[in-house]
């Protein structure tokens, strides 16, 4: 007899070492998703590990599997603590709660077109109290040194809320994955550090921007006070962020993190396949790196316009139609799924000219030569 359980994981089978369950259509068309690096699903591996994962309530800090994430996390990014938490709004959220914790007229520094700003819900307004001054990032997602100055206001003068906090991100979403290097870091550190201030760092790409500028995890973080760290992105994951940073900074994280209804108790279940992504995961993001220079490439060797003239650093690619396009740009996403299987992303900046491909774990050489295919074919006279 069929239970419904069964019935359930009948829709599923493995394949590789990926379960794959809606992953085909009906006529068992290869579907390749490249609207975001979220969409992947968990390797068998990973499964492997939940089954086998030791659990205990973690709001009393009594998970196992958790501690050990924890301390891996913290110990990888140099610092003294780790938090692991639902989501990775909830990861920035909980350390801007945490560093303007003990300033009622916080206001933080942050880029106008970072994830924190354009796409978290303005909880750093309506859930921390905190006001935000929004400067512009260049193309390379580098903040004006004097951008930052004119911003800065101390707690002297009544009119002003006191700066307290510079959020940087890294690898930059909104400007197409690019990596900012230890040493630019480590001189807003430096500038912070001066004026009495902290630096957060939203790293959902982390440890994509760690890859390709081949250096430590550590050694890029070193001139921040926190950083966030997605494990549901490309490392695959299926849930889960880890907020690292000193012991006082985390113990009012954790607090944050109850407030915001994070707090989560069996949950070893769920982190060991965090453990698992950032133990084994990592170093294979070369290869997303490389599909996605790929597609680059051949996009703007056909004609196609992308930003920093096609300078790829990560596993994100921004691209616009040509002017001589046989598409509108409303009707791409549905013609590439159409005829090609290939799941995309439009709508983006430019007046909604911008597409965006972002390659992972569940992206190989095949759906890249797919998705370069059918854009260039569906696109070019």
């Amino acid at each position: 007899m069929m239970t419904p359980m069964t019935a359930v994981w009948r829709k599923y089978r493995l394949v590789g070492s990926h379960v794959v369950g809606r992953a085909f259509s009906t006529n068992n068309r290869r579907i390749v998703d490249l609207r975001s690096d979220t969409v992947t699903q968990p390797t068998a591996a990973m499964l492997h590990a939940a089954t086998q994962a030791t659990t205990g309530d973690d709001v009393m800090g009594e998970d196992p599997t958790v501690t050990a994430l924890e301390h891996h996390a913290a110990e990888l990014f140099g610092k003294e603590r780790a938090l692991y938490v639902p989501t990775g709004t909830m990861a920035n959220m909980c350390a801007i709660l945490s560093h303007c914790h003990y300033n009622k007229s916080a206001e933080m520094i942050i880029g106008s077109k970072s994830h924190i700003n354009l796409y978290e819900g303005g909880g750093y307004a309506n859930l921390a109290g905190v006001s935000c001054k929004q400067i512009p990032e260049d193309e390379n997602a580098i903040f004006s040194m004097d951008d930052i100055r004119d911003s800065y206001f101390s707690d002297n003068d009544d009119h002003y809320a006191k700066s307290t906090l510079i959020c940087l991100e890294n690898t930059q979403n909104m400007l197409g994955g690019v990596a900012l290097p230890a040493s630019y870091i480590s001189s807003i550190g430096k500038m912070a550090q001066e004026r009495d201030m902290k630096v957060h760092i939203d790293g959902a790409r982390i440890m994509n921007a760690a890859v390709a500028l081949n250096t430590s995890p550590s050694d890029l973080c070193e001139g921040a006070d926190s950083i966030s760290i997605c494990l549901s992105k490309g490392l695959g994951a299926p849930m889960g962020s880890i907020l690292v940073g000193e012991t006082e900074f985390i113990r009012l994280a954790r607090r944050a993190r109850k407030r915001l209804g994070g707090g989560m108790r069996q949950v070893g279940v769920i982190a060991s396949m965090g453990m698992h992504a950032l133990t084994n995961n990592v170093d294979r993001m070369a290869d997303d790196h490389s599909r996605a220079q790929r597609i680059a490439s051949e996009l703007k060797n056909a004609g196609f316009f992308l930003p920093r003239d096609g300078q790829v650093d990560t596993n994100i690619v921004f691209f616009a139609l040509p002017d001589n396009s046989k598409l509108m740009k409303e009707e791409l996403p549905a013609k590439m799924f159409e005829k090609y299987g290939v799941k995309i992303a439009g709508g983006y900046s430019k007046g909604g000219r911008m597409f965006r491909l972002v390659t992972h774990m569940d992206v190989d050489d095949e759906g890249v030569d797919a998705t370069i295919e059918g854009i260039i074919s569906l696109c070019i006279p």
